[in-house]
């Protein structure tokens, strides 16, 4: 099922006598319960045409390094090979996003895309809008309960935006079928990046390299779904006690996968219900996660100090002069290059005056 309220037409311009449907893929990385996605091949459905999935490739991305494109680029392979298997055409420009929806558009009788919540990706939604002479509409689905559903205003606190989203959980909570669409793509011809080999493709783009690629975590939809389920099985009940002693290991690793859109929220939360420990991983998952989007989207400062509340912000001021043992600059911060508690014999950090801080590299 497709909620109304998570569809939002951005430009209502005619949709035209063209060759397919797009789908511009951004922010939701995945070919499973992705509501853009699904809405897209219905809509090629009504129209009697293919649909094809478009991906900027950015290298330019903001901070963006070797071990993120390792991470999106598997996730993308998988995503291109779950959609052929659906004979639906993923093809990728080396743009940024917005300049490969754009030149995607202009063979597409209409374009359907996800929702994002940061300034940059909303510049890009509204310039494609603004610049493709054909009907633009977008799907959020990285979200449980879209966001405008769950307040119109910026929330104060998790307290505040809990029970308004407590009240909408349960209908947005259901099942997303997959299907269609009833016509092929894969044969349509398109100068595209190919991303069946990602550790070919990666070579080939100029990024950072200072930060390793890591084995820990594989990009996809099929590692996250297989994470979550040993997650659910095994930690799940005792998460609530456990996931903030960082030696346990007690949580479900989900945060990479939600942050590429290789896994639905939607799809998280229905996994998880109905087991013991749900209700705090579900705090987390849909309140705190869901607070920090409705942050985003109504606080146009929300990545600056002006974007703090008055009374944060008179604290700071307040303290400011305030005597500290150690402070620490920008870049010793990103090195690592802090001091660290002695341990004593029985394991535990001196305190009081045995306190010993010493200065360490963090290798």
């Amino acid at each position: 099922m497709i909620h109304d309220t998570r569809i939002k037409v951005l430009s209502d311009a005619p949709i035209r006598e063209r060759e397919f449907v797009l789908y511009w893929m951004q922010a939701s990385q995945r070919a499973h319960f992705n509501h853009a996605l699904e809405y897209a091949a219905r809509q090629a459905d009504e129209l009697k045409l293919p649909l094809v999935v478009g991906f900027g490739l950015h290298e330019g991305y903001p901070e963006a390094n070797q071990r993120h494109f390792a991470f999106m680029l598997q996730g993308l392979q998988e995503t291109e090979a779950t959609l052929r298997e659906r004979g639906i055409k993923l093809a990728v420009r080396k743009h940024a996003p917005d300049d490969a929806a754009i030149e995607f558009s202009h063979r597409a009788c209409m374009v359907v895309c996800d929702r994002g919540y940061l300034r940059h990706q909303k510049e890009w939604r509204e310039r494609v809008a603004t610049e493709a002479d054909c009907r633009v509409v977008q799907v959020e689905t990285d979200v449980v309960v879209p966001v405008e559903v769950a307040s119109d205003k910026e929330e104060y606190a998790a307290r505040t935006i809990r029970p308004k989203l407590h009240d909408y959980i349960d209908d947005y909570l259901v099942d997303l079928q997959e299907s269609g669409p009833e016509r092929d793509s894969l044969d349509l011809g398109f100068n595209s990046t190919d991303v069946t080999d990602w550790q070919t493709t990666l070579a080939r783009l100029d990024l950072d390299d200072s930060v390793a690629l890591v084995e820990d975590y594989t990009g996809g939809t099929a590692n996250a779904e297989r994470l979550l389920d040993v997650f659910v099985r095994e930690r799940l009940a005792q998460y609530d006690e456990r996931r903030n002693e960082p030696a346990d290991d007690w949580v479900s690793h989900m945060s990479p996968y939600l942050h590429f859109g290789q896994i639905s929220p939607v799809y998280v939360a229905s996994e998880v219900a109905g087991y013991e420990g749900e209700e705090a991983y579900l705090e987390e998952l849909i309140v705190r996660r869901e607070l920090a989007i409705n942050f985003c989207e109504y606080n146009p400062r929300y990545d600056s100090m002006q974007g703090l509340p008055d009374w944060a912000l008179q604290t700071l001021a307040k303290h400011s002069r305030d005597e500290r043992a150690y402070t620490y600059s920008a870049g010793q911060l990103d090195r690592g290059e802090t001091h660290v508690l002695e341990r004593g014999a029985d394991g535990d950090g001196a305190d009081g005056e045995d306190a010993q801080l010493h200065a360490h590299v963090l290798g």
